[in-house]
């Protein structure tokens, strides 16, 4: 069993799984900079070879210009190397999601697969309204977009062997303060859908990991419910002692964490702030056992010096356990 699956398990794994990532727009604007900051760190980077940023070439959402998906939904990109934005909807009406077909191409599962489908496909304000009203062809949309879903984890089981034991799925269901649904009506629209397409990993044996951008440390223990194993949720938007209450007790509120960073913070911290930054994430939610796991994703707009101190921080927390009395 490697370090991942035992702090996904809390079976006492050797190292705090650390990683870190960066845009492509990073990429583009550090370029060999970066990349001297990457060789100094291999145990961040076990896979890098140098002259890889040179190769670096921003694909799918992350490219300039417009673009749509199977569901027809058109997406605009005006800076490469970052992500696209939806501006295209195709359900104008509700008569329309009655008539709507499932896409026959299989796309996969994609960041935003469920709920923000949603509002991908009826634009978000149009989807709100429909939350607040709840209309038949709530439920229809739906569904529909859960038999898609469905098809799709189906294949991709199918191709995976016995022993990839993880699979990953993201889908931002918060705001900066809460639910866009409220948690009453993600419950009982959505949950069911997550219930459904999780359990379908969990009889085949997978852990589930799940990433949510936005505030819903109150609806962990219900991800949990779901199915879930590892929730990577944001650290500001949800704060430390909402995350502790949320997965360090027991039964469905407990749950492993690979979390989030401060993304928000990266850009204008002092490299020592980014420093006690991670290693109070450490201290507050940290256990012999495992359960933790920590990700950083810096942007372009991170100064070298930062992602300098990113790394080094990192490489301190993935040795805590053997500095570390519990």
């Amino acid at each position: 069993m490697d370090d991942y699956t035992r702090f996904a398990t809390f079976n006492s794994p050797g190292h705090l799984p650390v990683s870190i990532s960066f845009l492509p727009a990073t990429w583009l604007k550090h370029g060999r900079d970066l990349e001297e900051i990457v060789l100094a760190h291999g145990v961040l980077f076990p896979r890098y070879q140098k002259g890889d940023y040179k190769n670096v070439k921003p694909q799918g959402l992350y490219a300039y210009g417009r673009k749509f998906d199977v569901w027809g939904c058109e997406w605009d990109n005006i800076s490469e190397g970052y992500d696209s934005i939806c501006v295209g909807h195709p359900l104008k009406t509700r008569e329309d999601i009655r008539n709507l077909e499932i896409p026959e191409e299989d796309a996969g599962t994609p960041h935003g697969f469920m709920f923000l489908q949603l509002t991908y496909l009826r634009g978000y304000e149009e989807c709100m309204i429909d939350f607040a009203e709840e209309p038949e062809e709530l439920a229809i949309l739906i569904e529909k977009v859960l038999e898609y879903n469905m098809r799709q984890i189906r294949r991709k089981l199918a191709g995976m062997g016995k022993k990839d034991l993880h699979i990953g799925f993201g889908d931002d269901l918060g705001m900066q303060n809460g639910l866009p649904t409220g948690p009453a009506k993600w419950r009982k629209y959505l949950k069911p859908c997550f219930m459904k397409m999780y359990s379908l990993c969990k009889e085949n044996g997978k852990i589930v990991y799940m990433h949510s951008d936005g505030c819903i440390h109150e609806i962990i223990p219900d991800l949990r419910d779901c199915g879930v194993d590892i929730i990577n949720p944001q650290y500001r938007a949800n704060g430390l002692e909402n995350l502790k209450n949320a997965t360090r007790g027991e039964g469905r509120y407990r749950i492993a964490v690979n979390l989030d960073l401060d993304r928000q913070m990266f850009p204008f911290a002092k490299p020592e702030e980014i420093e006690n930054h991670i290693m109070d994430c450490v201290e507050w939610l940290g256990l012999r056992e495992g359960g933790l796991a920590l990700s950083a994703e810096c942007a372009a707009d991170v100064p070298l010096e930062n992602i300098e101190a990113i790394c080094g921080a990192l490489e301190t927390a993935r040795d805590y356990y053997r500095k570390t009395v519990f």
